[in-house]
């Protein structure tokens, strides 16, 4: 009784995370901390404060942007770097419009399977690099927008001007680029995201195999949430899946999955061949990949982010203004884009 859900509810949802999550990281935040290390991080900053500056935010949030694509959490810790508290919580507040490490593989995987289409070879990784890369300015045209939104309403204020010393180029000292990458980021990221994705697993791991009724109470979440999901152009399971998986954006597709299978813990198949029969066959389509890929891109922060957010604002409001804020966006986009396809679809 005990063995189940510990080892296929706690366990391999903490182990999926952590195998998931640490090979990239393992790679992005020794060659962050190498450029930082280098001296070529604040010319990034300067560059970019004109075009920050127009939206009445701060150049070094540019940097911390850069972070957000290793992992979220980080990228708000990296906010200290920015004086003034205004524009410090416009950038912690759009910090989730860049997409982590966490959600490029569905990205990627969504973009092969419904995207591409039978182009092969070269062509085909090209056009899934440039569709990738049309995502990624996405989410930095909405933080840009956003950030402009933000400091025009709510936090209000004009952009403050700021000395930074260009250091010049440096040799980096390697050791200390190791220690500081692995210790003060890869570490520190890990921890939390297995502090939370393990009480998830369980919930998981009860939620599929706990029945009400003739169904399973997965199933009934699933059901309950459809009718909201098909506005989107979601269905029920896949709004259940960014939901279940906010501890870590690593088990959304996983969670789909087990929900179309019917299993009653995480699974992933190896082939993608059977993963797109799979999503055609419970009503995947183009407007449904894409709806995906829009609400991975804006959706709530995961549980680690939150918790940065909560330590790091020390409110609980700035908390919650952080997962509505790209919340809200992200259900506008979808709605849009599903009325907009079902017309030129009628």
């Amino acid at each position: 009784m005990i063995y189940e859900p510990l080892i296929y509810g706690v366990y391999r949802v903490a182990a999926w995370v952590v195998s998931v999550m640490l090979p990239p990281m393992a790679i992005f935040f020794p060659l962050f901390t190498l450029l930082e290390d280098l001296g070529y991080l604040p010319r990034v900053a300067f560059n970019l404060d004109h075009c920050f500056q127009r939206c009445h935010a701060c150049g070094k949030q540019a940097l911390t942007m850069c972070m957000g694509f290793g992992c979220n959490a980080v990228g708000v810790t990296g906010c200290r770097i920015i004086d003034s508290p205004r524009e410090r919580l416009i950038a912690i507040i759009t910090n989730n419009f860049v997409p982590c490490n966490g959600r490029f593989p569905m990205l990627l995987s969504i973009i092969s399977m419904f995207l591409i289409g039978n182009a092969a070879g070269i062509f085909s990784s090209f056009l899934s690099a440039l569709l990738l890369a049309g995502v990624i300015v996405l989410g930095i045209l909405m933080t840009l927008l956003v950030s402009r939104i933000l400091s025009g309403t709510i936090l209000k204020g004009l952009p403050s001007s700021f000395t930074l010393e260009l250091p010049p180029y440096r040799r980096p000292q390697i050791g200390k680029v190791i220690v500081r990458s692995v210790l003060d980021r890869t570490v520190f990221v890990l921890g939390r995201a297995i502090a939370v994705a393990a009480p998830a697993g369980l919930v998981i791991w009860l939620m599929a195999n706990f029945k009400v009724g003739d169904a399973t109470v997965l199933a009934r979440c699933a059901d309950f949430l459809d009718p909201f999901a098909r506005l989107m152009g979601l269905d029920g399971i896949i709004l259940l899946a960014f939901i279940l998986g906010m501890p870590a954006n690593e088990i959304v597709m996983p969670i789909v999955v087990m929900c179309y299978l019917a299993q009653g813990s995480l699974l992933e198949l190896g082939d993608s061949q059977a993963m797109w029969t799979l999503l055609s066959q419970n009503g995947w389509t183009w407007v449904t990949a894409i709806s995906t890929m829009l609400f991975s891109l804006m959706h709530w922060p995961c549980a680690t982010t939150c918790l940065t957010i909560r330590k790091e604002t020390g409110s609980l409001k700035w908390m919650l203004l952080s997962i509505l804020v790209p919340t809200v966006a992200g259900i506008a986009a979808c709605m849009a884009f599903t009325f907009i396809a079902g017309l030129v679809m009628a």
